[in-house]
């Protein structure tokens, strides 16, 4: 896509200081980074979200996380991290190319990933299950 910011950067048409690619997957820095080391993954491939992918190319990305974040624990004084992902505007998706984000927590950074909890009965909790369960084997 040419208006697209992430596919700029995966055809090097705009700069990222890239850390890892294979043939479906691109990780560089966020230039808006939480912490020191935050890092996006990217298919290389256009895809406005996660459930947009192939299940293969989902599979692809994530090794992607996988491999960078593990280089983030060897080469940073990090405590954790955090891997994040969002779906459409209600999730908070800004850029419409589906991208996961690895944001490398320390000890006194100031990131905060929070929400409200809202409570679900029984029956709410029972009536989800089934209905999604007989979605995942429908679609088996």
């Amino acid at each position: 896509m040419s208006d697209c910011v992430f596919c700029s950067i995966v055809a090097e048409e705009s700069p990222a200081y890239r850390l890892y690619e294979d043939e479906q997957s691109l990780a560089f820095l966020d230039v808006e980074p939480a912490t020191r080391g935050h890092t996006l993954v990217v298919p290389k491939s256009h895809h406005e979200t996660m459930t947009d992918m192939s299940e293969s190319l989902a599979g692809d990305v994530f090794r992607t996380v996988h491999r960078v974040a593990g280089a983030l624990e060897s080469v940073c004084p990090l405590r954790g991290y955090n891997v994040v992902q969002s779906n459409g505007v209600a999730a908070g998706q800004e850029v419409f190319h589906a991208h996961l984000h690895i944001i490398p927590r320390y000890e006194d950074d100031t990131v905060a990933l929070e929400w409200c909890t809202e409570g679900a009965d029984e029956t709410t909790r029972q009536d989800i299950a089934d209905t999604v369960c007989e979605e995942l084997v429908s679609q088996s």
